[in-house]
């Protein structure tokens, strides 16, 4: 079993920065892809990034590529999604999740999601 407790989410400009944290309990996520994901009111869950816990390996989302950086901390068992140049339309709930050799899908485990809105 693994927790996931997402924090800094919260409210921002357009062109401003927030910074997210999620943090891991439970396990040693060793072999695990971590993941950040957002869901908007009326729009299905997207793909924002993840990130393996070696490190070794990233991915983005088109629609925030060179603007979000998805970052992991194993000491502090913490995944950290830096979040630049933001847009009204990040705004949304953010989620971690952790998937064991894969990218996370519905079956795999997922924090409650973090509030993020971004005013123009």
């Amino acid at each position: 079993q693994v927790e996931l407790v997402e924090s800094g989410g919260g409210l921002a400009q357009a062109g401003g920065s927030l910074t997210l944290s999620c943090a891991a309990f439970g396990r040693n996520l060793s072999g695990y892809i971590m993941g950040w994901f957002r869901q908007a009111p009326g729009k299905e869950r997207e793909f924002v990034a993840h990130i393996s816990w070696s490190g070794g390996t990233t991915g983005y989302a088109d629609s925030v590529k060179g603007r979000f950086t998805i970052s992991r901390d194993r000491a502090q068992n913490t995944v950290g999604l830096q979040m630049n140049s933001l847009k009204p339309e990040d705004t949304a709930v953010y989620y971690c999740a952790a998937a064991y050799g894969r990218s996370p899908t519905d079956d795999d485990y997922w924090g409650q999601g973090t509030q993020v809105t971004v005013s123009s």
